[in-house]
């Protein structure tokens, strides 16, 4: 029996088949994805600039209002709140003597509580050391 004539295979053909099937990215590829990139940075800054441009402006449709830096911080502002009621202070009464939503004086509140500023009397209810 006559042996069957094999095609010789290219180690460069084998390299790219095995490229191919295993979804390795080759060089132009990369350069594709790069470019693809710049042009999505070159996007974002003009938009970014945009936006930054339209806010500046005082009748600006959800412009911001500008900060104010207030003398203390929110957290000394709760503890302050907090020592002034020798009882302890609820959750309702800082947030009504501070302004800050619910969220923020509980988080606080849990942060004061762990480093020890302050302690829990009863469920809800919080005096300073």
């Amino acid at each position: 029996m006559a042996k069957r004539k094999t095609k010789n295979i290219s180690f460069d053909a084998m390299v790219k088949f095995f490229m191919h099937n295993y979804k390795i990215p080759t060089t132009k590829d990369v350069e594709r994805l790069m470019t693809r990139l710049d042009q999505i940075e070159r996007l974002l800054k003009s938009t970014q600039s945009t936006r930054r441009g339209r806010r500046a402006g005082a009748n600006a449709v959800g412009a911001r209002k500008p900060r104010t830096r207030s003398s203390s911080s929110a957290v000394e502002q709760v503890l302050v709140v907090i020592r002034g009621l020798k009882k302890g202070a609820g959750l309702p009464e800082i947030k009504a003597k501070t302004g800050f939503d619910d969220k923020k004086v509980r988080n606080i509140i849990f942060r004061l509580n762990k480093n020890g500023s302050i302690e829990r009397v009863r469920r809800g209810v919080y005096v300073a050391k």
